[in-house]
């Protein structure tokens, strides 16, 4: 059975979401399931490759592997794609950014990106659930 200690897991980030997953043996690469890279980023493993919406990327022959044993290497699908990744081996955790055409739609387009935060009593508050309504966020940062 496999341990869930900090040691043994890595926390992935992306635009979307946020994922704690087991640790792959190959500590230089970031492997998922193909489940989590859908949840995590939108891709999805079809038959055709990897695909996003209209967008698929086949998979390619005589490389590395991307897929293996039911699981992606999403680091190298993410260095195909030359989109943003960051990696700090440390921490264990990784990054998955977007590309600069998908950030350019999302700022053109004024919507916010949905987002949870906890208050002062450590409830749960998503931007999503006041969709509707007239919103004030009140930021600031001690730098």
């Amino acid at each position: 059975m496999e341990s869930n200690t900090p040691e043994s897991t890595v926390q992935v980030l992306s635009t979307a979401a946020q994922l704690v997953v087991p640790r792959h043996a190959d500590a230089g690469a970031l492997w998922l399931s193909a489940a989590k890279l859908h949840e995590l980023t939108g891709w999805q493993l079809k038959p055709e490759g990897l695909c996003k919406d209209d967008a698929c990327v086949p998979l390619p022959k005589g490389e590395e592997p991307i897929i293996e044993a039911g699981r992606v290497c999403a680091s190298r699908l993410w260095e195909r794609l030359e989109r943003p990744m960051l990696h700090d081996a440390a921490r264990s955790v990784w990054f998955l950014g977007e590309d600069a055409k998908e950030r350019a739609r999302q700022l053109a387009s004024l919507e916010a990106p949905d987002f949870t935060l906890p208050d002062i009593e450590g409830k749960l508050h998503s931007l999503s659930d006041f969709r509707g309504q007239k919103v004030l966020l009140a930021t600031w940062a001690s730098w």
